[in-house]
């Protein structure tokens, strides 16, 4: 599909890389650009007081008085997060206005519980959502954000690691395919750039041919599939020789000078080991590359 309307999430002290790739991909395709800058604090939890708040008993009184001491700091906290949200907020206007001006920016102060909810509610009204960097070595706040935009949302996600150079207008696709659902919609959504690429090749790691499953020809039912599509694909079987799936495609996908990734994403542990561990550094030495995901 065409992407028109772009969110970029990304936190309060390392906005500025985020944004600038964010803006960069939606001008090159013309996107409208959503900016939702996130901060969560500590969860803040009224104690049930009488009175005063502070019983007469001695002991309950000390306890009382600590509790206290506890809520007011993280209220404290509470402040200076919205201070700081509202600061990064202006900056990235200021940013935003030299770059790219179809734009707007958001933030949002949650609770860890919450950080999921408020970036899928804002995925669920916009076409793809692209983590940075920056958000992606954030190892308290990115598996949050990425499985907020990801699962439950029935939209792709756009992971640019450090140092990839990033493009929704590839011209050397590889495809992870595995005849899965998620690898299905992976592929559906990411069609306009399959289309427009100059050469999309689809991996299948250890495939076995059958009658169900990856059929009797295996990757040449997809193949069939990108091709009415207009897209000019191969198909490549690959033996995995003993190592991960992620490890090979990733390898593949150097070798092959592919500019960009397709795949699909199966669920939260398994994506977060995959994002957080080694896809999205890929191999030691070598140059990582943006990954394209479904689920």
């Amino acid at each position: 599909m065409a992407f028109r309307s772009v969110l970029s999430v990304t936190g309060a002290d390392h906005s500025d890389q985020d944004v600038r790739t964010a803006a960069s991909l939606c001008a090159e395709v013309g996107a409208y650009l959503s900016v939702l800058v996130m901060s969560p604090p500590p969860l803040i939890m009224p104690s049930p007081l009488l009175g005063d708040g502070i019983p007469e008993w001695p002991g309950q009184r000390a306890q009382a008085i600590a509790r206290l001491d506890k809520r007011f700091r993280q209220i404290e906290r509470f402040s200076q997060d919205m201070a700081r949200l509202e600061t990064t907020s202006r900056e990235i206007h200021k940013l935003l206005r030299a770059m790219w001006r179809c734009y707007d920016v958001d933030i949002a102060n949650c609770d860890q519980a919450s950080v999921g909810d408020a970036v899928r509610q804002r995925a669920l009204c916009n076409d793809l959502t692209i983590v940075g960097p920056a958000l992606l070595n954030d190892i308290n706040l990115g598996p949050l954000v990425i499985n907020g935009s990801l699962f439950d949302t029935g939209k792709p996600l756009l992971v640019v690691p450090e140092g990839a150079e990033a493009t929704l207008s590839p011209q050397r696709v590889l495809v992870g395919w595995d005849s899965r659902a998620e690898a299905s919609r992976a592929v559906r959504e990411a069609l306009d750039l399959l289309s427009a690429a100059e050469e999309v090749r689809v991996a299948l790691v250890d495939p076995v041919p059958t009658w169900t499953g990856s059929g009797a020809e295996p990757g040449a039912n997809v193949a069939a599939y990108l091709t009415r599509h207009g897209a000019r694909v191969s198909v490549d079987l690959l033996p995995s020789a003993g190592k991960p799936v992620a490890t090979v495609l990733a390898q593949h996908a150097i070798d092959t000078s592919a500019d960009m990734i397709v795949m699909g994403a199966y669920g939260s542990r398994r994506l977060r080991e995959w994002l957080f561990g080694g896809v999205t550094r890929w191999i030691v030495g070598k140059p990582p590359l943006p990954l394209f995901l479904a689920s």
